[in-house]
């Protein structure tokens, strides 16, 4: 099964040249990068938010397999929707699914389905693919989809799941949660409460990170999969996390009277 691209055009460039030329303007081809466990990066059009998923792919090392977990924006069948064969097509070429990686997974965890269908127009995680493509050309991933309807425990148990398969498959794994953080409010006060959800990400806190959204109202779309893969990533060793870059689409336009906000941090 071929996953056609569903935003290539509108979010990024769906020519291959002009994707490459912005992605080059956007990363550090030459930095310095380390080993992590996961990144956690946005999802908006690339002239918004690519700067700073591009900084923080720019600084960790890809390995040949990527789970991504990405948000649901339009309601979804299961808890936890997987992809578990084929590939993902970008103006870059296509991504094969790591079959194998995703069948584990699907196998330790009830709330996870394969559907095929939840992926087909989401954009949350069809934009992370051509930065993966860019900086490892034989790049695999499995794409997961979560739904808002996810509890905390049911996080937990997904994460534990991703983390038991990861370590079974052996292979080098990246985790990868996209997430933007706060929408429509002024600049100042999407700093104000966006980094109350960093200080708990930072704190490698996923309970108190999903908490601290709801409590402050935090309209960070990607909250749940990230505090999957908060949970994964410790599960699997991570110590520490460390934010890369913070920004607004203020900086883009110039109008810091209704943004929408972008976090961009490495788990190791």
């Amino acid at each position: 099964m071929k996953r056609k691209p569903a935003v290539a055009g509108t979010f990024y460039p769906g020519h291959p040249a002009e994707l490459r030329r912005q992605i080059g303007r956007m990363t550090v081809p030459d930095a310095p990068k380390s080993k992590a466990f996961a990144a956690i990066v946005p999802h908006a059009g690339y002239v918004y938010s690519g700067a700073v998923a591009g900084a923080v792919f720019s600084a960790v090392e890809i390995p040949p397999s990527c789970v991504v977990l990405a948000p649901a924006h339009r309601p979804i069948r299961p808890l936890f929707a997987i992809m578990t064969e084929g590939s993902w097509e970008t103006p870059l070429g296509p991504v094969p699914i790591e079959s194998g990686l995703a069948s584990g997974i699907l196998k330790r965890c009830r709330l996870v389905q394969a559907d095929p269908a939840a992926h087909a127009e989401e954009h949350s995680l069809e934009v992370q693919i051509p930065f993966l493509q860019t900086f490892r050309p034989d790049v695999s991933i499995v794409p997961l989809n979560v739904s808002y309807r996810a509890e905390f425990e049911d996080l937990e148990a997904l994460g534990g799941a991703v983390a038991e398969a990861v370590r079974e498959w052996g292979g080098e794994t990246l985790l990868v949660a996209s997430t933007d953080m706060s929408h429509y409010i002024s600049a100042a006060e999407a700093r104000r409460r966006d980094f109350k959800a960093i200080d708990r990400i930072l704190a490698l806190d996923p309970r108190g990170l999903v908490e601290v959204v709801r409590a402050e109202d935090i309209s960070m779309c990607g909250v749940l999969p990230t505090a999957a893969v908060l949970v994964a990533a410790k599960a699997l060793g991570a110590s520490k996390a460390e934010l890369v870059r913070y920004a607004t689409s203020g900086d883009v336009t110039g109008d810091d009277r209704e943004v929408v906000a972008y976090a961009g941090l490495v788990v190791k």
